[in-house]
């Protein structure tokens, strides 16, 4: 079975091509003596579960227990999600990593197992980066005063004359839109009304086609985007695009619609900390959290009566104070301790990682260098073919904008590499000490940071008569484990002989 991947055509661009790939695991395939008994590929992100070729990939193991050998060239390009992690776990494969030299099967030592799941996690921290990376440069982009992402019914994305992305008036949509806003203000129609005249005059989604429902209607009247202004995050910004509407007509819209509304009841909002991250082990329902007395927290079963298995009624008797649950997932963090020793293997075995890593990262550096080379020489011949006569003005200033934004492109890329090249050492100790203060830190986070850490540490908590039961990822399984198991051998050498055993044995072998 071989698995290829890469995220975008940009990926193409950067020598992670399909082909390569492929070939590098079939050369592999024939070097091992194995037959290839299906391809799988895919062309899209693997931050997320649900990757077409991925799923089928899974479907056709599970139908086919004989095909039991993986080959994928690197761990990143099979998963940078602990929920696809896991899914392969489960499959019970032998999978191999030529460009890692690793071989992964229920066989191998606890110390690779674990090498694998830190590679995992710092490929999932990678993904985290790049997106909080996205995140400022979209904040930069809306304090130009440029809308930075996809833009609502009315207005299109296109490419300004200095190459950047900007919005323009969608001049067979806008229209309508506007309407919208003046049907509403009227005070005569409803949602559905209003939905219903938009129907009629043509309002539909540009690709599919489909006719835009009074939910959608709802979300446009509430937009401040048509207006010239908008919003992100909390700060009124002036947009530099040109409004649908006048700011007075918004704010009549408003003012109408929050008038309706006044009625409705309205909840405060508390930040409880490990709602969302417990299911009811009697029958499954969420437990959230509840404020009694207008000072204490406690938490309780929703007992749901439509998916509860057990007593919905019984379930929501019971509650539990939120202290004692924050002390039971202090004791479960207490658990993952290990001293110095392991943290130098674990060092060491970066280190023998890291040197691959570095090989690739330079690669696509100088292929990018390269490329970004070889646009300038193209802008400059295009810049003289323009004097001599041979090229307008308008085609010239044309093509050099696309160029220079593919040369942007490259900078922005080998400043990825050379800052992932940097942080790869960095990233994986950080796991490793985040995992080892992990109690420390718990015990002094605010309720959204307590929740964050939890996620990352453990899965499948559950509430069983007023006690957590939860298990550690991998790989804090296994620093959990390695920890107990020398708790109960003791100390000293024989200790030291447990951990070895651990790190360096067949993890099968000691296993109750």
């Amino acid at each position: 079975m071989i698995y290829a991947r890469v995220s975008s055509k940009e990926q193409e661009k950067e020598g992670f091509s399909i082909p390569a790939q492929l070939k590098l695991l079939k050369d592999y395939a024939a070097a091992q003596g194995f037959k290839v008994a299906q391809e799988y590929i895919d062309v899209e992100t693997a931050k997320q579960t649900g990757r077409t070729s991925f799923d089928e990939m899974v479907a056709y193991l599970k139908a086919y227990p004989s095909v039991r050998v993986m080959l994928v060239e690197k761990t990143d390009r099979l998963y940078r999600n602990l929920k696809d992690w896991v899914t392969v776990d489960e499959l019970d494969v032998e999978m191999h990593f030529p460009k890692e030299g690793m071989v992964l099967s229920h066989e191998s030592r606890s110390s690779e197992k674990f090498m694998h799941g830190i590679k995992v996690l710092m490929a999932k921290n990678y993904i985290d980066n790049l997106s909080e990376e996205a995140r400022k440069g979209m904040q930069e982009k809306a304090e130009q005063g440029i809308w930075p992402t996809k833009t609502p019914l009315g207005y299109r994305n296109i490419i300004g004359p200095d190459g950047k992305k900007i919005i323009a008036i969608d001049t067979a949509v806008a229209p309508i839109v506007a309407k919208l806003f003046d049907w509403y203000a009227s005070g005569g129609i409803s949602l559905k009304e209003a939905a219903k005249k938009a129907q009629a005059a043509g309002l539909v989604y540009a690709q599919s086609g489909a006719k835009v429902p009074a939910s959608t209607v709802h979300t446009i009247l509430r937009n401040r985007l048509y207006t010239g202004q908008f919003e992100w995050n909390g700060k009124l910004i002036q947009g530099k695009h040109e409004p649908l509407i006048s700011i007075d007509l918004w704010e009549r819209v408003q003012g109408m619609m929050d008038g309706r509304h006044a009625k409705k009841f309205k909840r405060g909002k508390h930040d409880f900390a490990f709602s969302g991250l417990i299911a009811c082990h009697a029958c499954g329902c969420a437990v959230v959290g509840e404020i009694k007395k207008e000072r204490y927290v406690y938490y309780h079963c929703t007992g749901y009566a439509d998916k509860c298995q057990g007593n919905p009624a019984s379930c929501r008797r019971r509650y539990v104070r939120e202290g004692a649950l924050e002390a039971q997932f202090t004791e479960l963090l207490g658990r993952l301790k290990f001293d110095d020793e392991v943290l130098a293997w674990v060092r060491e075995a970066l280190h023998a990682s890291h040197a691959d890593e570095r090989r690739e990262h330079e690669e696509a550096i100088r292929r990018l260098q390269g490329e970004h080379r070889r646009l300038g020489d193209r802008i400059n011949a295009m810049y003289v073919d323009k004097l001599d006569g041979r090229v307008d003005g308008a085609f010239f200033d044309k093509m050099s904008a696309e160029w220079r934004d593919e040369q942007n492109r490259c900078l922005r890329e080998i400043e990825r590499h050379e800052a992932a090249e940097q942080s790869y050492m960095d990233e994986g100790v950080q796991i490793l000490e985040l995992a080892r203060n992990a109690q420390r830190l718990f015990e002094r986070q605010e309720p959204r940071q307590k929740r964050r850490l939890l996620n990352f540490v453990l899965s499948n908590c559950t509430w069983e008569d007023g006690e957590v039961v939860a298990t550690f990822r991998q790989p804090f399984d296994l620093l959990a484990e390695t920890a107990a198991i020398a708790a109960r051998r003791g100390t000293g050498n024989t200790a030291n002989s447990a951990k070895s055993d651990i790190w360096l044995g067949d993890l099968d072998s000691n296993q109750d």
